[in-house]
């Protein structure tokens, strides 16, 4: 078979996944309108299973053309991806096309074949003619009609498919906060522009419409919140115009937005322009494109190896009792591998721990859970290891590491955003501070509850803070759905018995929070400021009233953002 017919092929299937990709994504504004989150839930975990799936379909349709067992013909495959390169030159999704490509090649060859000369290690497409920025978004011009009919005809152009409940008056709210916020823009009619991206980004409960204003000034990002009211028509909650806050709203913690575009780069960039400390990586996997997040965190990770000669090392922290955890000291990242054994207080498998990890990918992440990057056969170079590590590595991931020359290959491992361990950072802290992040780490407890997860240990060691101050779970090895645990209270009326250690015969799903909570805050002071702010924690009647209210869909929208940019408002009520 001709290189261009293989090459073909892989683009035919790369077309029919972002085809069923983006049908799948445009369910989404009439499931929003009749607010149906459940089909809302549904198409965010098909959306991150369908990939794999045509990867695979792909992979099973050239085994059948392919002469017998697959092998390299190098002659062959260097015309592949000449001619597959080809194709890209003006495809609207040619970065996503050429990692479904990498895909599709790495199941069909061994890991030796893994160079630059038969996939895209390195991206061919910085030379071609992409698709300009101005392809995602609309441009408006005050000068014309005046600000508030040009805004208004920024909401007639979105398609909600359900009414605003009174859009004249949120037009005036938006106006007057945008005026607060942004006083240094020129509110001139004649000296301003709207850019606006098409669609809206869809997650949870909540529609965003993401733009930019461009004045003489300069230009000021913003992105505004549209919730649903009890009527079930629509307002505008909130008006965001920070780049730190938007910046967590695209959080690593978060799930992955749902929103349609024919050219992800165009999009990026727009989104790198009004948010330029994120890095491609993150923008591609806030909108949905993980296996591009994949691969574009693989390249920016080849790049910082190739620019460094430090070693990699322990992470600083406990130890973990199920987790490898190392990271590379100027590199924003830890690397997680899984021990060969556990200890008896962790009854379970390596399986489960996948398949755990697997479970907060797909779930609602509510800016409390780390994403995770997961990667096979990952080669780094043994002498980037320090000695040290290197020991520990062989003593506790022995099966899931060998090494082929100089080179050390790490079978399975995952990749999360590193934070400063949560037990670490309390100790280094002033008091007011201190209390402030215990405050917050009760509210990530609430918020993870409240999306029917229930985090198993609760260690403060388990989490971690990240740069904006937030209290992030990261460890997710006895990670359940809270609706399946069952909480009890002590069989005990005393005090002194609350706060003892002492065995209670339970089943496994069994918990007693007034034990749990004491367990992980033995430090009087922080157990003090908890139960200050939290005291409900250590009372199972609150965690059954949390499975409660996640079996009959009742549960809260969490705000990605402050309460203060909430429009004060007495209709108001995303629930």
């Amino acid at each position: 078979m001709h290189g261009q017919n293989i090459a073909d092929k892989i683009l035919q299937g790369f077309k029919g996944h972002y085809s069923t990709f983006q049908q799948v994504t445009k369910r989404v504004p009439a499931a929003f309108a009749k607010q149906n989150w459940k089909i809302v839930d549904e198409i965010s975990k098909q959306r991150i299973d369908l990939y794999d799936k045509k990867v695979n379909e792909t992979v099973e349709q050239l085994r059948k053309i392919l002469p017998g067992r697959p092998q390299l013909a190098a002659n062959i495959w260097h015309q592949v991806k000449e001619s597959y390169a080809e194709r890209l030159t003006f495809h609207p999704q040619a970065e996503l096309a050429e990692t479904f490509y990498n895909s599709v090649f790495c199941r069909l060859f061994h890991r030796k074949y893994y160079k630059n000369e038969f996939i895209f290690v390195e991206s061919t497409l910085e030379n071609n003619t992409t698709l300009p920025v101005d392809t995602e978004y609309r441009s408006y011009f005050p000068v014309v009609h005046g600000i508030k009919p040009t805004v208004r005809k920024i909401f007639s152009d979105v398609e909600f498919l359900c009414p605003f409940a009174d859009l004249e008056n949120d037009i005036r709210l938006l106006l007057k906060a945008f005026y607060k916020q942004a006083p240094n823009t020129h509110h001139q009619p004649h000296l301003m522009r709207f850019d606006m991206l098409q669609y809206p980004f869809y997650r949870n409960k909540g529609a965003y419409l993401i733009g930019r204003v461009v004045s003489q000034s300069g230009i000021q990002p913003f992105i505004i919140s549209v919730l649903h009211n009890q009527n079930g028509k629509l307002y505008i909650d909130a008006l965001l115009t920070k780049s730190s806050q938007m910046r967590v709203i695209f959080g690593f913690a978060r799930a992955y937005f749902l929103v349609n575009t024919n050219s992800p780069s165009a999009l990026v960039k727009f989104l790198n322009q009004l948010m330029p400390n994120k890095t491609k990586a993150e923008l591609y996997n806030a909108i949905g494109f993980h296996k591009q997040g994949k691969t574009e965190f693989y390249r920016e990770f080849l790049s910082h190896l190739n620019a460094s000669d430090e070693q990699f090392e322990i992470a600083k922290g406990t130890p973990g009792m199920v987790m490898m955890v190392f990271t590379l000291p100027s590199f924003p990242y830890v690397f997680k591998v899984i021990k060969d054994a556990f200890p008896e207080s962790k009854p379970f498998g390596r399986d489960t721990v996948i398949q755990r990890y697997q479970l907060v990918k797909r779930h609602d992440r509510v800016g409390r859970m780390a994403d995770t990057i997961e990667y096979s056969d990952v080669v780094i170079p043994r002498n980037r290891f320090s000695n040290e590590l290197y020991l520990q590595l062989r003593k506790t991931i022995a099966t899931s590491m060998y090494e082929e020359g100089d080179n050390v290959i790490i079978k399975h491992l995952y990749i999360e955003r590193r934070m400063i361990p949560l037990n670490i950072y309390l100790a280094e802290v002033d008091d007011e501070t201190c209390r402030q992040i215990i405050k917050d780490y009760g509210q990530a407890l609430k918020e993870m509850i409240s999306v029917n997860i229930f985090p198993g240990d609760m260690l403060l060691k388990n989490f971690g803070v990240s740069r904006h101050k937030r209290v992030i779970f990261y460890d997710y090895d006895e990670v359940q759905y809270l609706s399946d645990m069952n909480f009890r209270s002590l069989p005990t009326q005393t005090l002194d018995d609350v706060y003892s250690y002492e065995e209670v015969s339970v089943a496994p799903q069994d918990v007693f929070p007034e034990q749990l909570c004491t367990f992980v805050l033995t430090n009087p002071k922080l157990r003090s400021i908890f139960f200050e702010y939290h005291p409900e924690l250590a009372e199972a009647r609150f965690w059954q009233q949390a499975q409660d209210k996640i079996k009959r869909g009742l549960a809260n929208h969490i705000f990605p953002y402050p309460d203060e940019n909430r429009f004060a408002r007495s209709d108001k009520s995303a629930k």
